[in-house]
């Protein structure tokens, strides 16, 4: 997955943010990712801000990787991202629910085409634990 170790050398506590984007997807194999999209909870943000000059009113950009305010108007709580984010490799990547409830909120053609990725492998996770 591309740009893990830009965000690596950030040395954000790993409590404080999630992967969002096209990055629960990237870490799974499902396919590649072009950027970093993080959401951060309030205290990191605000960490942040003192140190990065924000690109907009929710956004801060450092390389690669944009570390969003928060996620709205799909997510209302970014705590709740952040907290109900899988752990993979020791990093917290939003889950594959809330990542498709936002594509399918968004509608366009890559969010659509990342819908069928995603339901594909969370069939696919269900029939492995069911054979045996």
């Amino acid at each position: 997955m591309k740009y893990l170790e830009e965000l690596k050398k950030l040395n954000l506590p790993i409590d404080q943010f999630a992967i969002f984007g096209s990055g629960p997807l990237a870490v799974r194999g499902l396919r590649e990712n072009d950027d970093l999209d993080i959401v951060a909870s309030e205290e990191l943000w605000n960490q942040l801000t003192e140190k990065y000059k924000p690109v907009s009113d929710k956004e801060i950009k450092i390389g690669s990787i944009q570390i969003f305010k928060h996620w709205r108007p799909w997510f209302d709580d970014s705590r709740e991202l952040i907290e109900s984010a899988d752990l993979i490799n020791g990093v917290r990547f939003v889950n594959l629910a809330d990542v498709k409830k936002w594509k399918s909120a968004m509608g366009r053609e890559k969010d659509l085409a990342d819908i069928k990725l995603i339901d594909k492998f969370q069939n696919e996770k269900v029939n492995q634990s069911n054979s045996f």
